[in-house]
């Protein structure tokens, strides 16, 4: 076996990634870039925002932006999934490169298709769907936790804004196109794909599962919603791991987000409706949802080969 001068074999050499040849950690790269990603992903929302506005002459100053916004939500949708395409979905996998081993990007991400990768998706849908009381509980005691007043404030004025924009008619394929589907591809890509397989390399499986799960959470800005959205990042990654494979989670997620579209073009009163004890599901539906919810997780474990590895 060849070696260099400090003594190293060219072989093992060869099988390190770029972020191990120049002594970053896998942890801190993805979340460097995650920042990154926000970032640039905020940015051309905006810009792409204020350029189809101008172009369709609604506005010809930027103190006009704010008069139209609100009535304009299909421009800011359209901003938001050029910058998550860009940034969180294609831009990934290039930075992927910097860590990979022996292996090819799509491997890395987990973006694989096997023998039973069809059985992890209908178990991944179903689980999204018998989670939901959970969830609602959770959103629940997070609204209790002290929170500052203008988070709440702005949580509840981005609900409004979606319940005016999904009241729209005929909003219904516009609306899972860009909160279900582009998000469920491109969220997956670098959270469950690349945050979550980063994080795995640092600290191992169980470590990377929550935090991947928090960090989801903390992505979306939704302080009163941080509990929910980071207990659905935990879910995701786990049948993510389990599965071996992307797409369990992508489905997943489209049919949390779709769903949720579904719910507020037909029942907005539900969908937007304030959360409080009284409109809680009963404890008897929570408790057939944990027990549902654990169940479709033992089957996913006991299909599994990743547990082996």
């Amino acid at each position: 076996m060849t070696k260099d001068s400090s003594g190293t074999s060219f072989s093992k050499l060869q099988i390190q990634s770029w972020a191990e040849r120049n002594g970053f950690a896998d942890w801190a790269v993805a979340l460097i870039w995650l920042i990154v990603a926000f970032v640039m992903f905020q940015l051309t929302a905006g810009i792409i925002f204020f350029a189809l506005l101008f172009f369709n002459g609604e506005i010809t100053s930027a103190a006009e932006v704010e008069q139209v916004m609100f009535n304009r939500l299909d421009l800011l949708f359209i901003g938001n999934s050029t910058g998550q395409i860009l940034f969180l979905g294609a831009a990934t996998f290039l930075i992927s490169k910097l860590h990979l081993r022996d292996e090819g990007v799509f491997n890395f991400l987990r973006i694989r298709w096997k023998q039973d990768t069809p059985f992890y998706i209908l178990l991944g849908a179903v689980l999204v769907v018998v989670v939901q009381p959970v969830i609602l509980y959770l959103g629940y005691f997070n609204s209790l936790l002290p929170i500052p007043e203008s988070w709440s404030d702005l949580q509840v004025s981005q609900y409004e804004m979606f319940e005016q924009f999904l009241k729209t008619d005929g909003i219904v394929w516009f609306g899972l196109f860009h909160i279900a589907l582009v998000p469920s591809i491109c969220e997956e890509v670098l959270f469950r794909g690349y945050i979550f397989r980063a994080f795995q390399r640092s600290w191992g499986i169980m470590v990377a599962i929550i935090a991947s799960g928090f960090v989801f959470g903390m992505f979306h800005l939704q302080v009163p919603n941080l509990l929910p959205l980071a207990a659905l990042g935990i879910l995701l990654a786990v049948m993510t791991w389990l599965s071996r494979s992307l797409w369990p989670a992508i489905v997943a997620h489209f049919v949390n987000n779709g769903g949720a579209v579904l719910m507020a073009t037909t029942y907005p009163e539900l969908a937007f409706g304030d959360v409080s004890a009284e409109t809680l599901p009963s404890v008897w539906l929570l408790l057939a949802s944990i027990i549902l919810t654990a169940g479709v997780i033992y089957a996913m474990i006991y299909r599994s080969e990743a547990i082996m590895e």
